[in-house]
């Protein structure tokens, strides 16, 4: 119905006074259908079963302080103060099960106290939840990804030191390495190191428990992994040899060869557009095996970043990016580009972790506590995505880049959307009830957010 400009516009004269009461009022009326969700999960019993020999506990439970950190994460907290601004808010209260909430000092001895055994049965808290997500999709195949990420920290922050910061090269870090499930977006495992570790080098004990938790929680019959060019060398391929397609990127080390091998090149495979391609059998001493490599050129329009490959090959044709791949899959060579470029996913998801839930916060100076957070915030993330796929994600066109194959929204449209909004806690004859004003896309989507979990109980 079209209404008149009249009828559009409201005067204001004044400031609005303003007034504070603790009667029932919530900014996150959405976090009452995430703790649902947690309650089909049994996700309370699970934390206390995998905690029972290690509970660090103190005043207040491991249970509450877990469910604390959770919602903090998902509401966009940072630091581990802005948990005063959560103190009067009823909702915050029933999702942690708590009268009273702690204060930071409270959060942050706790995390501190956190050793390797309370991270270890968190980590195995995580890989059960991503299998509960992850089995009723019947995967056939599961695509890895593998890689290291930079956390900034102070000066005196435990265990952490200069190493591979590219942004800060001064300043200390952590190097903590995560693996990301393509399929769904979860990420499987995180663990901590100083920034002085060589992701390449310091990867093999990860990789081992990575396999070691696919093949024990999830159902798959093939798996495939992708790996930058950190993790190209001899132990990482001659393991992943018996255990898993992969396909790593070849970097242009001297003793590799491929600059001469290109330069010899004179048949290029057009394989897209202003790509081209071609893939041979490259011995390797170092290796002492034979790799099956495929080498990319792509036309660019522009000077490459920084020139970093005029130093070694003659632009007079024209400006291309070479790359470089190795693989023991048996796709063809525009498959296997599309392929590599989807690891480009898990980079959207560890930006998303560091922006949206904080991943990259220093909380306390010790490395127990840093570490735990760093599990929680990965834990958070899980949660959020099995939260969206078990309340109706539509489906995505499956490709050649093996992405992710829901459409999953970020952290914060379900913040603008669902998670912060305001509404009214009371208790009318007795029954606890949320009220929620009359806007009709928030009264749709929580209506239909609610109708799914009750079909999914």
């Amino acid at each position: 119905m079209r209404q008149r400009k009249a009828d559009l516009h409201a005067r204001v004269n004044g400031d609005l006074r303003l007034r504070f009461t603790a009667e029932g009022l919530t900014s996150f009326a959405g976090l009452e259908l995430f703790r649902r969700f947690l309650r089909q999960l049994d996700f309370s019993r699970r934390l206390l079963r995998h905690l029972h020999q290690c509970d660090p506990a103190g005043d207040f439970s491991s249970l509450a302080l877990v469910r604390l950190v959770i919602a903090m994460l998902v509401l966009g907290a940072r630091r581990l103060r802005h948990v005063r601004y959560l103190i009067t808010d009823p909702v915050v209260h029933r999702f942690c099960g708590l009268k009273v909430l702690p204060s930071e000092r409270t959060l942050s001895r706790w995390l501190s106290r956190c050793s390797a055994a309370v991270r270890a049965a968190l980590q195995t808290l995580n890989a059960e939840i991503v299998a509960d997500a992850v089995r009723p999709l019947k995967l056939r195949r599961a695509t890895l990804d593998v890689d290291g990420t930079v956390v900034s920290t102070g000066l005196q922050v435990e265990r952490a030191f200069r190493g591979f910061n590219p942004h800060h090269r001064k300043v200390p870090s952590y190097y903590p390495i995560t693996a990301h499930l393509a399929q769904t977006g979860h990420l499987l495992r995180v663990k901590n190191r100083s920034g002085n570790v060589h992701d390449g080098k310091a990867s093999l004990s990860f990789l081992r428990d990575l396999f070691t938790q696919v093949r024990q929680t999830l159902d798959i019959a093939i798996l495939e992994i992708r790996l930058d060019g950190a993790f190209f060398r001899r132990e990482i391929i001659s393991w992943l040899e018996r255990r898993a397609e992969y396909a790593i990127k070849v970097p242009f080390y001297p003793w590799v060869g491929l600059k001469p091998l290109i330069q010899r090149q004179r048949h290029w495979t057009r394989v897209g557009r202003d790509l081209e391609a071609f893939e041979t059998s490259l011995w390797l001493e170092t290796f002492a095996r034979a790799l099956r490599i495929a080498v990319y050129r792509k036309r660019v329009r522009h000077l490459s970043r920084k020139n970093y490959q005029l130093d070694l090959f003659d632009p007079a044709d024209g400006h291309w990016e070479y790359s470089a791949i190795t693989t023991n899959k048996t796709i063809g060579l525009g498959a296997l580009w599309h392929f590599m470029a989807g690891r480009g996913a898990h980079e959207k998801i560890l930006a998303e972790l560091k922006n949206g839930y904080a991943f990259d916060t220093i909380p306390a100076q010790t490395y127990a506590a840093n570490s735990t957070w760093q599990i929680l915030s990965t834990l958070a993330h899980n949660l959020v995505i099995s939260f969206q796929l078990a309340t109706g994600a539509p489906q995505r066109r499956v490709t050649h880049k093996r992405t992710t194959l829901y459409l999953l929204k970020t952290i914060q449209t379900l913040r603008y959307e669902l998670f912060t909004r305001a509404g009214v806690l009371q208790h009318p004859n007795g029954r606890s009830t949320l009220t929620l004003s009359t806007n009709l896309p928030t009264r749709h989507l929580f209506q239909r957010f609610v109708d799914r979990l009750a079909r999914a109980a």
